[in-house]
C-alpha cells in the first residue's frame, strides 16, 4: 500500500518520477528541435548553387546536398544531440590550454570555484564578525541597521564599475563582487540571530564566570547558529548568482567567460552547455554547503 511505504520506497518513487520527467522533456526538447533532412526536389541547379554559395547547404561525401551544420548551430535552439556533441567535445579538451583565453573547461571551473570560494569566504568572515558585534549592543545595533537595510537589496553587479575603476583589476574586482553579494545577507541575520539570543544563555554563561573569548564560542555563536547558517545559505546563493554575470562582464576566465565566447561565435549549442556547467557547478557548492553546514548548526 502506497500508505506503507518506507523511505526507500518514497525515494526510489521520487527518482522515477524525475527520470521519467527528465525523459519527457528530453524527447519533446529533440522533437521540437527536429528538423527534416534537406529535399533538393523541385529546385534548379541554380538555385542549389546559389544556396550552396550562401553557405546554406553543403555537398556530402556521396555528392548530394545536406543543410549546413555550421550555419545550423545559429538558427532556432539545438537540440539535446547538438549540445550532447558540444559536451563531447568540450570534454574531452578538459585540461587542455590551447591559448591565453582557450583553456579547457576544468581550467575555467576551477577558475570561477577558486573566485567564488575566496570572496564568499572573506564575506563570509566579516559578516559574521560584525553581525556579533552589532548584535550583542542593542544601540549600535539600531544605528547601524537601516544602513544595512539600504545597502542589502543593492544589486551586486551594481558596484562593479565603482570597484572596477577603485582597483583597476579585472580578477580582483569579480573577487570583491562575490564579496559583496555574500556580505549583506550573512551580516543582517547574524546581528538578529544575536541580538534574538535567549537572555537565559547569557545569565548562565555569566554565573559560570565565562570569559568574553569561552562566551562567544561556546554560548553565543552556538546559540544563533540556526539563524548565522541560514544567512550564509542566502549569501552561498547570491555570491553564487553573481560571479557568472561578473566573469561574462569583466572578461576573466571562467564560466561565465565560456557561456559569453560562445554567444560572440553563435554557438548555442555552446551556451546551453555552459548554461548547465553553471547548474552543475551550484549544485555540487549548494550540496557541499549543506553537508558542512548541518556539521555546525545548533539544534536546542
Amino acid at each position: 500500500m502506497a500508505g506503507l511505504q518506507g523511505p526507500q520506497g518514497t525515494k526510489k518513487d521520487a527518482l522515477l518520477i524525475t527520470v521519467s520527467l527528465l525523459t519527457v522533456f528530453l524527447a519533446a526538447w529533440h522533437l521540437f528541435t527536429l528538423r527534416p533532412a534537406f529535399d533538393a526536389g523541385g529546385l534548379t541547379g541554380d538555385q542549389l548553387q546559389t544556396m550552396e554559395f550562401n553557405g546554406d547547404i553543403v555537398r556530402t561525401a556521396e555528392g548530394a546536398y545536406a543543410w549546413n551544420p555550421e550555419k545550423e548551430k545559429v538558427k532556432g535552439v539545438p537540440g539535446p544531440l547538438a549540445v550532447l556533441e558540444k559536451a563531447r567535445a568540450e570534454l574531452s579538451e578538459a585540461f587542455v590550454k590551447k591559448g591565453t583565453n582557450d583553456h579547457g573547461i576544468a581550467y575555467l571551473v576551477l577558475y570561477t570555484v577558486t573566485r567564488f570560494g575566496a570572496g564568499f569566504l572573506v564575506a563570509s568572515v566579516v559578516a559574521i564578525t560584525l553581525g556579533v558585534l552589532l548584535g550583542l549592543n542593542k544601540v549600535l545595533f539600531q544605528a547601524v541597521n537601516p544602513f544595512i537595510q539600504i545597502l542589502k537589496p543593492i544589486s551586486p553587479l551594481a558596484w562593479m564599475p565603482l570597484l572596477l575603476y577603485t582597483v583597476k583589476d579585472p580578477k580582483w574586482t569579480a573577487v570583491l563582487v562575490v564579496f559583496m553579494a555574500a556580505l549583506w545577507p550573512t551580516l543582517a541575520t547574524t546581528a538578529f540571530g544575536v541580538n534574538s539570543l535567549r537572555k537565559d544563555y547569557l545569565h548562565v554563561a555569566a554565573i559560570l564566570q565565562l570569559s568574553w573569548v569561552k562566551r562567544l564560542y561556546k554560548v553565543i555563536l552556538p546559540g544563533a547558529a540556526p539563524t548565522i547558517v541560514n544567512g550564509l545559505r542566502i549569501s552561498f546563493g547570491s555570491a553564487l548568482v553573481a560571479v557568472v554575470p561578473a566573469e561574462m562582464l569583466l572578461g576573466e576566465l571562467g564560466v561565465g567567460y565560456l557561456s559569453w565566447i560562445e554567444w560572440n561565435n553563435l554557438d548555442i549549442a555552446g551556451v546551453i552547455f555552459a548554461i548547465l556547467v553553471v547548474g552543475v557547478v551550484g549544485v555540487v557548492l549548494d550540496s557541499g554547503f549543506n553537508k558542512l553546514a548541518s556539521l555546525v548548526t545548533y539544534q536546542e
